[in-house]
């Protein structure tokens, strides 16, 4: 087994019984007690758990937590591929599209760099720089200023400001939960202040979110379930989740592929 899969085994392991021995690691993986202990030096250093005496915890969902971008990106990753493939077709050829920050943000961001005459509009460096290193004669790509958060997004000020004068076709605002209390939720004020500008320039509001997002709850409301035109999630997602979803947005997606 390589490292890499021993490491999302002990993840998976970590996640459905909120923690582990490394003893029981060593047992069940065949492995030395050594590498069961870098290998949760390596996840803890990623922030994708909570090293203790003997072992490893799972993170607990506070409403301030913020992991960076990178421990982000390595959650529900088959998910967010299925979601952001899914929502791509939602854009169409010459109009206006504004991606805040966000791991699904950046993985649609991908599937649209072959999308011609594109203008896109972001506070996320990595989203910016898909498209840097996806050049295109035909897109016009504008990265709002501000101050970088954790989730590498840019906010404050200088990014409401910019954002306040312009008006786009599409919105796609990565979350960092939705619950129907709560609505669509961040644990960051400043970043919470500047997605809504971005709400409020957008014709239409589409919300790529996994199953794992659902009754996870930051600290500032970002917008109801209500003002959501769309909302794009994975097979995973609960039955009561997309009953009300169905009810509250104006249109739920289950995409096709996802787990």
């Amino acid at each position: 087994m390589l490292a890499q899969q021993r490491q999302q085994a002990i993840l998976e392991r970590v996640r459905s019984d909120g923690g582990v021995r490394v003893a029981d690691l060593v047992r069940e993986l065949g492995v030395s007690d050594m590498t069961i202990r870098r290998d949760l030096e390596v996840l803890a250093e990623r922030g994708l758990l909570a090293k203790v005496h003997g072992g490893a915890t799972a993170l607990g969902p506070g409403s301030t937590e913020e992991p960076g971008f990178t421990a982000k990106s390595a959650r529900q990753q088959p998910e967010k591929e299925a979601i952001a493939r899914r929502a791509a077709r939602l854009v169409e050829p010459g109009t206006a599209v504004a991606l805040s920050a966000g791991t699904t943000t950046w993985a649609l961001a991908h599937h649209l760099v072959g999308v011609p005459e594109l203008t896109v509009i972001t506070n996320s460096v990595p989203v910016a720089d898909v498209f840097h290193r996806n050049p295109r004669t035909d897109r016009t790509v504008v990265l709002t200023g501000g101050v970088r958060t954790p989730s590498d997004a840019l906010v404050g000020p200088v990014a409401v400001a910019a954002i306040r004068r312009l008006h786009v076709d599409t919105l796609f605002l990565g979350v960092h939960g939705m619950s129907v209390r709560a609505g669509f939720t961040t644990p960051n004020l400043l970043e919470s202040e500047t997605d809504r500008e971005l709400v409020a320039a957008a014709r239409r509001l589409v919300v790529p979110a996994d199953h794992t997002k659902w009754n996870t709850v930051g600290i500032s409301t970002i917008a109801e379930l209500t003002e959501a035109d769309v909302v794009v999630s994975d097979a995973g997602l609960p039955e009561d989740a997309r009953l009300e979803l169905a009810e509250r947005a104006g249109e739920l997606i289950i995409a096709e592929g996802s787990p």
